[in-house]
């Protein structure tokens, strides 16, 4: 690794440092004690393999979706690659990476639901996880403003509430709510609608540029020998029965 870089300094630790999920089935998914397993874990994997040579050299550290921003500002872990969203507010955080993957804003409701359209919330309970981005989109004044917004911390607890009837809806990104579904004790129906586009990217702490151009350019690598596309279909597309996606277009920040 270059003298002086952040690169080096993970080097010489011995191990890289992410943070992830724990219950996003398709990207970061725990089971029991187990090793986390999905697209972000895979992700995170090659970065360690560029670094050490090793995929093995890293630990995962389970993260809240509004500890996530934090987290990586405050060096507690080296990256984030958390599905989370990048947005104006949030670079003014942190610094990231390229887009590695494009999902939509949606609805998730219970299967005898009379809930067909966001326009249909009203007054209605929508469960959404503190620290989201998800929240403004869905209460904005073209999209359900009158909602009564629920927080949870933890995507499962949301899928607890609907489930019992203590909520109507969840809004999350699609790709979570798909996860959501596999997991449902009672039928669900993820609602047609695409709500705001959700590019994923992984975080890095503003100090770490060269960490930023170190991780663009595995990321490239992927798209460009395949494996990304190879990695997404067995980790995301086809256990979640969502449509195939390209590799996103990257977007270099001046």
């Amino acid at each position: 690794m270059p003298s002086g870089s952040f690169m080096q300094r993970i080097h010489a630790r011995g191990y890289l440092v992410v943070g992830v999920d724990q219950d996003a089935v398709g990207f970061a998914h725990r089971i029991a004690k187990g090793q986390p397993t999905g697209f972000d874990i895979d992700l995170a994997r090659e970065i360690a393999r560029a670094i050490f040579g090793n995929p093995d050299a890293i630990v995962f550290r389970s993260l809240t979706s509004a500890q996530r921003i934090p987290a990586v500002a405050n060096g507690e872990v080296d990256i984030v690659a958390d599905l989370l969203s990048i947005t104006c507010s949030r670079w003014q955080q942190v610094d990231f990476t390229t887009p590695y993957y494009l999902a939509h804003q949606g609805l998730l409701v219970r299967a005898d639901s009379p809930i067909r359209s966001i326009l249909d919330l009203g007054d209605k309970r929508v469960c959404a996880i503190a620290g989201s981005a998800s929240i403004a989109d869905v209460t904005s004044p073209a999209a359900a403003p009158n909602a009564h917004i629920v927080t949870a911390a933890q995507r499962s607890d949301c899928l607890l509430a609907l489930q019992q009837g203590a909520v109507d809806a969840i809004t999350n990104d699609d790709t979570i709510l798909a996860g959501l579904q596999t997991g449902s004790s009672v039928p669900t129906r993820l609602l047609p609608a695409r709500l705001e586009p959700e590019p994923y990217g992984m975080a890095i702490a503003r100090s770490h540029s060269d960490f930023v151009r170190f991780v663009n350019a595995v990321l490239e690598r992927l798209r460009a020998t395949g494996q990304w596309s190879r990695l997404v279909n067995q980790d995301v597309v086809d256990p979640l029965h969502l449509p195939p996606q390209a590799p996103t277009p990257p977007e270099y920040r001046p």
